[in-house]
């Protein structure tokens, strides 16, 4: 019965064990299949494009972020303002980021060489310090940063607040 099934050739089934791997020819190509694609050619790449193609990697490294910013702003948005582990991880590890970043600038350009990157570091340590300053100003909300005299002196009062709000209850 095996001879049988064996014998028996469908019309979409392909036999790879029977014919050489040489002979292709009668496998129609893909449409749209080039076979002189194929080929690979020899022409050599000129050094402008190199240079080009460096020195867009190298912009691409300093707006790196720059980009994480917003994702860093709906980051600390959903954390709260609440002081509990959730939101001081947070904190920390936007403070601990780009802190990392910015002592590893060296090595973070030393991919791009032969060409002076002054600018793109730049650019680099000023996305670093807009993601510091987005972690002081969420320390700042939540209370953490000593702002007032009486945070740093014993002997003066703290603020009065003028006016406490609630939700839809009356809290005096």
């Amino acid at each position: 019965m095996t001879t049988k099934v064996a014998a028996k050739k469908f019309k979409w089934a392909l036999d790879f064990n029977t014919k050489s791997r040489s002979s292709g020819s009668d496998i129609a190509a893909p449409p749209g299949y080039n076979p002189s694609a194929d080929v690979i050619s020899s022409k050599v790449v000129n050094q402008t494009d190199q240079s080009h193609l460096i020195l867009k990697k190298s912009w691409e490294i300093a707006l790196g972020p720059i980009k994480q910013f917003p994702m860093n702003l709906v980051i600390m948005y959903m954390s709260g303002n609440s002081i509990s582990i959730f939101p001081i991880m947070m904190v920390v590890m936007m403070f601990i980021r780009p802190v990392k970043m910015m002592l590893s600038t060296h090595s973070t350009f030393k991919v791009i060489e032969g060409i002076s990157a002054t600018g793109q570091k730049l650019v680099f340590l000023l996305g670093n310090l807009v993601n510091i300053g987005l972690a002081l100003y969420k320390c700042h909300s939540m209370g953490l940063l000593p702002t007032h005299a009486s945070d740093w002196l014993a002997f003066v009062e703290p603020q009065r607040r003028l006016e406490y709000s609630g939700g839809g209850i009356s809290l005096l």
